[in-house]
């Protein structure tokens, strides 16, 4: 990845991924220029069995070195003052990506996405949702199919208690940011 390189890293309620989307973050900072946090309300604000908010989010700025965004208004200015070279979302709720393929900016994180988007910068996508291949299928396809909208590789994580459910290989971050920057989606992009 560029040294120069700046990502903005949106984290969104997947909460039994943050141990893993963490230490991904700090592989990223080893990289990039600089990575500026994002978060959900959700993430920002509920405590979990998974992590205590404040902490956590405490955790993730000290890595990136960087107060994290977490209003709307926030996020309106990643797109006007182009801020990023690439933006993550990682983890991606199917909430998320619903919203996002629908056009829903209800959140910082959609917020920041929607304004990334309007300079045709990449967004890359790393899901997690349990309904992944049930109700939330149709819009993880309408984002396949959208211009600057890339994938982290996802597959089942436990196709017979959940059937539905899919979780992105978080250790494929870094390496599908590379392949968004220069326009192509990583592959194989289901595993």
């Amino acid at each position: 990845m560029r040294s120069d390189c700046h990502l903005g890293f949106a984290i969104t309620g997947s909460f039994c991924t943050f141990e893993k989307i963490k230490k991904q973050i700090e592989l990223l900072r080893d990289e990039a220029a600089s990575i500026t946090p994002i978060f959900s309300q959700h993430a920002y604000e509920l405590d979990t069995r998974f992590a205590e908010a404040k902490s956590f989010v405490k955790e993730i700025e000290t890595i990136t070195g960087r107060s994290a965004i977490h209003t709307i208004q926030g996020a309106e200015p990643v797109g006007p003052k182009k801020l990023f070279d690439a933006l993550v979302i990682a983890p991606c709720t199917g909430n998320t990506a619903a919203k996002l393929a629908n056009g829903i900016t209800d959140t910082p994180v959609l917020m920041a996405a929607k304004s990334h988007l309007r300079n045709g910068r990449p967004v890359i996508i790393a899901i997690s949702t349990n309904d992944a291949l049930g109700i939330n299928l149709q819009n993880i396809g309408k984002l396949m199919v959208m211009k600057h909208i890339y994938f982290v590789p996802f597959g089942q994580d436990d196709a017979v208690k959940k059937p539905n459910s899919c979780v992105a290989d978080m250790t494929k971050i870094a390496e599908t940011v590379e392949y968004a920057l220069a326009k192509e989606q990583i592959q194989p992009v289901l595993l």
